[in-house]
């Protein structure tokens, strides 16, 4: 029997498996491909997310296998300057061949011990009040104490617990793929007049092409379906011949009317979709996974404190709910129509001021996130991630690796002497943060600041359970 049945092997169920591994959860991910996705479409990481791969020692991996590039221009595609005052050490974007950061976080969770099998799908389940029973389609049986469906937009497991998935079909279809031009590459840009489609090289001699449909097919468009919808939407079709990989996407919004039920969790695309416009889907994704891991960890190890599980609907639901208003506002701001192209001039006047280039660019980045633990007190840290912080050694997440809760105490005076089976503590007076202390989720998001003991022994509890002496 394992503690965690993951369904999908994507980035949000690799990320998962780790998190939970960090905790010495029994993991199985069960995964129906057997091979990785033929094309190597390119996906970015924003500033939470490689944060998040910063606190867990990852991105010395990833920095090598990416292309940097500045945090800027996120929103609609909308030229603008990089925002002054990001709060972050990570204040950059990862472009990344999607393939390798699934490869890289695979690779980390069955390090840390996740079991992975390839080439079985679920497809039925059964739960109980003390678990679920899985069964595959090879017509194995299995049984874990908890489930996790991470498998997609299409998602088995949220279609077998009856989890409701409300919003908007998809209505204009995508084209993308890598391929040659005959074109020279400096007439290109005089044919670009049509904001949603893009064509810029992806590597010697090959250039990724996106394209409008004006509605809804299926299956793998063929060169003939590119070159049609390419002369007309840009008067021509480039000269595109030898293709490496061709796909489509549509533009539906939908998203899990809950995130649990019972044993069985949702997570990344099964909890939600969405146009890929600020490249936002893989990060919701795994983000989610680091949000439920530590929970679904403390549920396993019986130290949770009650409704602990509970609050991951409860803090994911909202953020994807934003997600998706702001992919719905960008994709009107991408429409040819006349009242889409005033209400983007007017945009672009409003991004030359840097407040308003700083919002956007920190809600699609997801530093903007700010979880409702109560009152805060004028403390805007509360409920708030804390950024990779210089310390006396080293930074902040160098310290987060274990994924376990930190105390950071600028008093060192404080303990949590009574929770060190599960939560760490680091003294250090030197340390830039504006609060005394500060106690830090597994997520890296504040859960308390004072330096109050007896304050900081109820958020203790209340967080991490009670103490064990």
């Amino acid at each position: 029997m394992f503690d965690v049945i993951i369904a999908g092997c994507g980035p949000a169920g690799a990320m998962l498996a780790a998190e939970l591994r960090l905790h010495d959860v029994r993991v199985l991910i069960v995964e129906k491909e057997t091979e990785p996705v033929s094309f190597a479409r390119i996906v970015g990481l924003h500033i939470r997310s490689i944060e998040l791969m910063a606190m867990r020692g990852l991105l010395g991996r990833i920095l090598p296998r990416a292309r940097q590039r500045p945090a800027a221009g996120f929103f609609a595609a909308i030229p603008a300057p990089v925002p002054e005052g990001l709060d972050s050490a990570h204040a950059y974007l990862l472009g990344i061949p999607q393939p390798v950061i699934v490869q890289i976080l695979e690779e980390h969770a069955a390090t840390l011990g996740a079991q992975i099998v390839k080439g079985e799908a679920l497809t039925d389940l059964d739960q109980d009040d003390d678990g679920v029973t899985v069964t595959l389609a090879g017509g194995g049986r299995l049984r874990s104490r908890y489930l996790v469906g991470c498998d997609g937009a299409h998602s088995t497991v949220r279609r077998l617990v009856g989890v409701g998935f409300p919003g908007e079909p998809s209505r204009d279809d995508t084209l993308m793929g890598e391929m040659a031009l005959t074109m020279p590459p400096d007439e290109i840009a005089a044919h670009l007049t049509d904001r949603r489609v893009d064509i810029r090289p992806s590597g010697p001699g090959v250039y990724r092409v996106i394209v409008p449909t004006g509605g809804v097919g299926s299956g793998t468009p063929t060169l003939e379906d590119f070159q049609h919808h390419l002369r007309t939407s840009a008067g021509t079709d480039f000269g595109v011949h030898s293709p490496r990989w061709l796909s489509r996407f549509g533009d539906a919004t939908r998203l899990a009317d809950r995130y649990r039920a019972g044993r069985v969790f949702l997570a990344g695309d099964a909890a939600h979709i969405h146009p890929p416009i600020g490249g936002q889907g893989l990060n919701l994704g795994v983000q989610d996974a680091v949000n439920l891991g530590w929970k679904l960890a403390a549920e396993i190890g019986g130290w949770a404190p009650p409704d602990l599980l509970d609050t991951y609907h409860a803090e994911r639901h909202p953020v994807a709910a934003a997600v998706l208003d702001n992919t719905r506002a960008q994709r009107e701001l991408l429409s040819p129509t006349p009242g889409a192209r005033a209400l983007r001039r007017l945009f672009t006047e409003l991004l030359d001021i840097d407040e308003v280039n700083r919002r956007l660019t920190e809600k699609i980045a997801a530093t903007d996130i700010r979880y409702d633990f109560g009152s805060d007190q004028g403390r805007c840290l509360l409920g708030r991630r804390l950024p990779d912080i210089t310390l006396k050694q080293g930074t902040l997440y160098d310290h987060l690796h274990r994924g376990r809760p930190l105390l950071l105490d600028r008093t060192e005076t404080l303990t949590a002497a009574r929770w060190s089976d599960r939560v760490d503590h680091l003294p250090d007076a030197t340390a830039a943060l504006e609060a005394p202390a500060a106690l830090l989720r597994p997520d890296g998001h504040v859960a308390w600041l004072g330096d109050d003991q007896h304050d900081l022994d109820k958020h203790l509890n209340r967080w991490f359970g009670a103490p064990t002496g």
